[in-house]
């Protein structure tokens, strides 16, 4: 699927969302709770979402830069707006992890390394619920990723012979925005808090580094550039703290309030 496509869906969703909500209006002086939660997903490249294989091959020298399976986790708070809407927000860690292969044709020349980049976001999603029972519900969310990249990465092969080769992902901007929605139930307890199961999309509106690929032998080098990706789904695991009510006497509403 094309990122213009998911653009798309991600549109109409909006549409949806935004004239259920404006039947909801009705309930904003109602008191709906906010819960704090962790949440783990392991990182899994897709050709659904992105590119997670990149080739590249100029002259003698070529190399692979494979995306492969990661993981984030963090904190997560979510703040109801309605019965039906909330909004979720947090900080989360996410570690993307890439295999690098690399040749040099015409010889015995073959190395293999890896690189981990590191990025720290912050989303601002919108949910909606759907009661499947009294205690299941299915929710979808839609939203932004701020993202924050500390800095660029680079590794350093030497396979012997006086060759080396040379691999760095450079950042050009520490700061970005993802695009990203999922979808999945969870089962809500009073006591024991709230269970979550699903999946997610994140799609990087702009490249996650530019990658740099250099082959020297001696006084020779050659330098290979390209763009990458960095798209990914995920499955989520979150648990939110049950809330719990204060004791002793309670603020009522009065007939101003």
């Amino acid at each position: 699927m094309k990122k213009k496509h998911i653009f798309y869906v991600c549109f109409l969703v909006i549409f949806v969302q935004t004239s259920i909500f404006g039947q909801e209006m009705r309930e904003k002086y109602e008191k709906f709770p906010s819960y704090f939660g962790l949440q783990f997903s392991p990182v899994i490249p897709s050709n659904f979402v992105g590119t997670p294989e990149t080739s590249l091959t100029k002259n003698e020298f070529s190399t692979q830069l494979l995306q492969k399976i990661g993981y984030t986790f963090g904190a997560t708070v979510r703040a109801g707006l309605s019965k039906r809407f909330a909004f979720e927000t947090g900080m989360n860690f996410v570690q993307r992890r890439f295999a690098i292969s690399m040749s040099v044709s015409d010889s015995n020349v073959f190395a293999t390394n890896e690189m981990r980049f590191i990025s720290y976001d912050i989303p601002a999603n919108v949910l909606v619920y759907i009661q499947l029972s009294k205690s299941l519900y299915m929710n979808a969310s839609m939203g932004f990723s701020l993202v924050f990249k500390p800095t660029s990465i680079g590794v350093l092969t030497a396979p012997g012979s006086y060759h080396s080769f040379r691999h760095t992902g450079r950042v050009n901007r520490k700061g970005g925005l993802d695009l990203q929605a999922s979808m999945g139930f969870e089962y809500r307890t009073e006591k024991k808090g709230f269970f979550y199961f699903g999946g997610s999309a994140r799609v990087p509106l702009k490249p996650l580094f530019d990658l740099i690929a250099t082959y020297k032998y001696q006084g020779y080098s050659n330098t290979i550039y390209a763009q990458i990706d960095g798209s990914f789904l995920s499955l989520d695991i979150k648990y939110f703290l049950p809330t719990i009510k204060n004791r002793g006497p309670q603020f009522q509403r009065g007939p101003i309030l």
